[in-house]
């Protein structure tokens, strides 16, 4: 236990712990399989005399998780990943737990990039990281902290992006493992985890119906198949705009309309970014929108909605409601901007389902162990998940559910396994 935390975290209001241990203590009743690593990690204390900085979205999965890192034998420090997704209640009940935690819902650009960087001041032997920014800031802004670093574990698409570019150009000093590339996270945490809580992020904010609305979906990937798939099931008309051929001939065949985005922009009601990328909705975009469109986000940085060029395009800006900011347009028309054009999943809502992130979770923290043992041999790199915590985290899953799957006889085994022509 760090012994410490209340007189070294940085938080809003200590007196909110009560609310946010009533919401790790349901999300814990929730996670089956994070439960049955937590009891080994008791036992085992693989990370025992350790130091583990995490950069997650701090609401009450992440800090679940953050017990289970602890309980594993680590001072844990944890800061948020998103300025808007932090909830102050979960970071007191965290302290009083005996973490420490340096992060507030909204703080101003320059206190949030300083709340990082204290994590990273803490000199951890081990980090996960939701983006790169600990990568980032170690590698860019902080080399002197270096040294201690054993390794991490990655948790989007966003991040292992820069983490392989960083890989690329030889300047990545640590060893990462990818854990948004196994199979058991991007499958349902991707899909079924984005899909849902994009859906239940706008619906508690807008309080509108998607039925009969054109809802349009930027990006084919896992989390545009998720967030496509679930609007489908809300009753919407779902158009997917793609740069990928393959991804968009998916779309097509999955029974949805494919088009570019400026022919979506003059029919969209909704708008959900998917990608990743920058200035995915634009100026030319905004251009031919209905009066009333509704723009929002799901990719890691608020820069696939290109805020600038709607505020030129704007005579006023105003709040509406909370999380929806509304451009009135100088032509008249308003357009209107969810969460700031943060990850609306997060921001405006819980993120994903406790079942989902549960999974997730469990292959963080199972990653986080592996990087620990193997991080000499592993080197300068980045890594995938081994599939056999992958198939592991399947298969506590299974055993959660009671479900039962068959397994292959010796017989079977050896068919698969010979070249020799089959009788």
């Amino acid at each position: 236990m760090t012994v410490n935390a209340k007189e070294t975290s940085i938080v809003t209001d200590l007196s909110l712990a009560p609310e946010g241990h009533l919401k790790i203590e349901w999300v814990a009743a929730h996670m089956p399989v994070l439960n049955r690593i937590r009891e080994q990690f008791e036992k085992e204390q693989p990370f025992k005399g350790l130091k583990v900085a995490i950069s997650l979205h701090l609401e009450a999965k992440t800090a679940y998780l953050a017990k289970v890192v602890q309980a594993g034998g680590a001072e844990v420090t944890i800061t948020g990943s998103n300025p808007l997704s932090t909830q102050d209640d979960v970071c007191a009940a965290l302290v009083e737990d005996g973490i420490t935690v340096f992060a507030k819902y909204n703080p101003e650009p320059k206190e949030y990039k300083e709340l990082l960087v204290k994590a990273l001041e803490t000199k951890p032997d081990l980090i996960i990281d939701d983006g790169g920014d600990l990568v980032s800031i170690l590698h860019a802004e902080r080399p002197d902290l270096l040294a201690q670093i054993r390794g991490g574990a990655e948790e989007t698409t966003t991040g292992i992006l820069r983490l392989k570019a960083m890989e690329k150009d030889g300047s990545l000093k640590f060893p990462m493992v990818a854990v948004n590339d196994a199979f058991c996270k991007y499958l349902f945490d991707n899909r079924y985890g984005t899909g849902q809580s994009v859906w239940d992020g706008i619906n508690r904010t807008t309080n509108l119906v998607v039925a009969g609305k054109t809802v349009v979906v930027a990006g084919y990937g896992w989390c545009g198949k998720g967030v496509a798939m679930r609007a489908k099931g809300l009753g919407a008309n779902v158009i997917v705009t793609e740069i990928d051929s393959i991804r968009a001939v998916e779309a097509y065949m999955d029974g949805f309309t494919v088009m570019s985005m400026l022919d979506a922009a003059k029919v969209g009601d909704f708008f959900v970014t998917v990608t990743g990328n920058r200035d995915i909705i634009r100026g030319e975009h905004y251009e031919v929108m209905k009066n009333g469109a509704i723009l929002s986000n799901a990719g890691h940085f608020d820069i696939e909605v290109n805020k600038p060029e709607l505020e030129a395009l704007s005579s006023s800006k105003r709040t509406v409601r909370k999380n929806i900011e509304e451009y009135q347009l100088k032509d008249g028309r308003s357009i209107y901007l969810l969460a700031e054009g943060r990850l609306v999943n997060l921001a405006a809502g819980d993120g994903h389902p406790a079942e989902i992130m549960d999974m997730t979770f469990a292959l963080q923290a199972m990653s986080l162990k592996y990087v620990n043992d193997h991080y000499e041999s592993i080197g300068a790199k980045v890594v995938n998940v081994p599939y056999e915590l992958d198939e592991q985290v399947a298969r506590f899953k299974l055993e959660a559910l009671n479900i039962g799957i068959d397994k292959l006889s010796v017989e079977q085994k050896n068919y698969l396994e010979s070249w020799a022509e089959h009788e």
